[in-house]
């Protein structure tokens, strides 16, 4: 169901910022937490993220300045950021330390979001991501389990788990959700080591 956007004041700037990146011909995807609630799951953040590749990260600053965003180059080095009055919009060229490519932009499927179609980053993909972040400094299941939940059919749990076997953390929530019988970490297994 769409969200009504005078009770939502991001999803206009998302829908804003969207159209102009593909005005411009800029290659993106949508990402976080609204490519969740876009892809029909439970959004448990209220911020805008963006994939972009890393030579664009100037065109989408320039891009989004000439129609009243003002943008900011913060000093992680992962992203670029830029504002539409007080709504923030995160444009990330390499999330959990993994670059953006062609590849990643391309596992993505064209979505509406409130009417607006854009390429929304795949639930596996969102899945991989929302995993990677946890580490000794921040780990915090509550958040990544809405996500297994509301989208674990459109999620390849093999890939997930191919993808994230080097982290303890990935591995400590695949066996919780497992357990919660939002996928079988059995089945999982065996199926990523049969590819």
């Amino acid at each position: 169901m769409a969200v009504p956007e005078d009770r939502q004041p991001l999803i206009a700037t998302l829908k804003r910022a969207a159209f102009h990146l593909k005005d411009s011909g800029i290659p993106f995807c949508l990402a976080g937490s609204f490519a969740v609630y876009a892809r029909g799951g439970e959004s448990v953040d209220h911020d805008i993220d963006f994939l972009i590749k890393a030579e664009d990260a100037e065109r989408v600053l320039t891009a989004l300045a000439e129609v009243g965003f003002r943008g900011e180059v913060p000093p992680e080095g992962w992203l670029v950021k830029a504002w539409d009055d007080d709504n923030l919009i995160d444009f990330i060229f390499c999330p959990v330390q993994r670059p953006v490519t062609d590849a990643t932009l391309a596992d993505t499927d064209v979505i509406a979001v409130n009417a607006c179609h854009m390429p929304v980053l795949s639930a596996t993909e969102l899945m991989i991501h929302k995993v990677l972040t946890w580490s000794a400094h921040y780990c915090d299941y509550a958040r990544g389990l809405p996500v297994a939940r509301s989208l674990r059919e459109q999620i390849d749990w093999p890939r997930v788990y191919r993808e994230t076997a080097h982290s303890p953390y990935a591995h400590a929530f695949l066996f919780l959700i497992d357990r919660l019988g939002v996928m079988s970490l059995d089945e999982t297994s065996a199926l990523a080591a049969s590819l």
